[in-house]
Formats: structure tokens, C-alpha cells, sequence
């Protein structure tokens, strides 16, 4: 008789730990919004948000936590992201793209010491920026 050996996937995704956690999660946004405000690039995807941006930056923070494997806030409270149809309504080309990967990569650099991670999320981060864009 042989031993029943359970099967265990693991889908957990180990980038919030690195990180370090949703405090860190909330610094990346704060950081990444701060770029936003002040990069004269990032101007006009800047005005397809909020003047106060607390709401905003409260959601960004729950869906990061998410999507980097931590507690499933985003979700039970906005259902699935569906990221494409919630940017449906603005005009998204390469350079709004561009703007957005810039603020992010700055934030990164502020906010994430660990090279290997910052590698790791930039190409994440510009595979949503890529999905997003619906104007050429």
C-alpha cells in the first residue's frame, strides 16, 4: 500500500513580503502619486484623477496589496479589477503609458531597495501599464 501524498500548489506571490508588507505597499503609492503631482511628464494622466487623491490612493493601495498575494481587500470590496474597463473612459496612448511607468519607476527607486524586486515589479508593472493603454 503506498502513502497518500498530498499535492500543495502554492499560487502565493512573494513580492508583498519583499517588499515589506502593505506599510510598505501604501509608501510605493504615496510615492508613485507624489511623481505624478510634480513630474512635468506626468501632467496629463495627473488630470484624469481626482484634485484630492486620498480615495484613489486608499483603492491603488488595496489592489497592489492584492495582486503582490497579501489580503484580498480590492476584491471583496470592488470585485474583480478589470483594470482595462475601469481606464476605459480616458485616453490612454504610449506616451500617457510612458508618464505612468515613469512616476512608478521613480517610486520604486524611493521606495524598494531590493534591485532584484524592483526588476522583478517594474516589468510587472509595465505589462499592466501595456494592457491598459487603448488609444494608439
Amino acid at each position: 500500500m503506498s502513502a497518500h501524498i498530498p499535492v500543495v500548489c502554492s499560487t502565493r506571490n512573494p513580492h508583498l513580503e519583499r517588499l515589506g508588507g502593505p506599510q510598505a505597499v501604501a509608501r510605493l503609492v504615496d510615492a508613485f502619486y507624489l511623481a505624478m503631482d510634480t513630474r512635468e511628464d506626468a501632467r496629463a494622466i495627473r488630470a484624469m484623477h481626482a484634485p484630492d487623491l486620498a480615495h484613489t490612493k486608499a483603492i491603488v493601495v488595496k489592489y497592489l496589496v492584492e495582486w503582490m498575494g497579501g489580503e484580498k481587500a480590492y476584491s471583496a470590496e470592488r470585485g474583480t479589477p478589470m483594470l482595462r474597463r475601469r481606464h476605459h473612459p480616458f485616453d490612454i496612448d504610449a506616451g500617457a503609458r510612458g508618464a505612468w511607468m515613469a512616476c512608478m519607476r521613480q517610486a520604486l527607486a524611493q521606495t524598494c531597495t531590493d534591485a532584484g524586486l524592483r526588476q522583478e515589479l517594474d516589468a510587472a508593472f509595465w505589462k499592466i501599464a501595456d494592457h491598459i493603454k487603448n488609444t494608439i
